[in-house]
């Protein structure tokens, strides 16, 4: 059995910064692709970074290309994602998600139970 806790959500003002954790348990982190998804109030929930197995490759939403960076440390079998430059947009449940052993296309298979993220104006 998976599981994915995140951690480090809050409350942060426009401009600010927040660095979102995900513990997995398991293993066999280390074989797979990991991202992050997000859902605002009252929309779909959607894509917003993955990361290869070994780190080696990193997508983005072009909602956050340039402000969030996702990494990985597969001796902790913990994900991060680092946002920068944040806008009251961003505001949404962040989900750590475990993909399959390819990073694109990437297909979610476990989910985490989501941190919040408010970024006030």
């Amino acid at each position: 059995q998976v599981q994915l806790v995140e951690s480090g959500g809050g409350l942060v003002q426009a401009g600010g910064s927040l660095r979102l954790s995900c513990a997995a348990s398991g293993r066999t982190f280390s074989s797979y692709a990991m991202g992050w998804f997000r859902q605002a109030p009252g929309k779909e929930r959607e894509f917003v970074a993955v990361i290869s197995w070994n780190g080696g490759n990193t997508y983005y939403a072009d909602s956050v290309k340039g402000r969030f960076t996702i990494s990985r440390d597969n001796a902790k079998n913990t994900v991060y994602l680092q946002m920068n430059s944040l806008k009251p947009e961003d505001t949404a449940v962040y989900y750590c998600v475990r993909g399959g052993n390819l990073a694109t296309p990437f297909t979610p298979y476990y989910w985490g139970k989501g941190t919040l993220v408010t970024v006030s104006s």
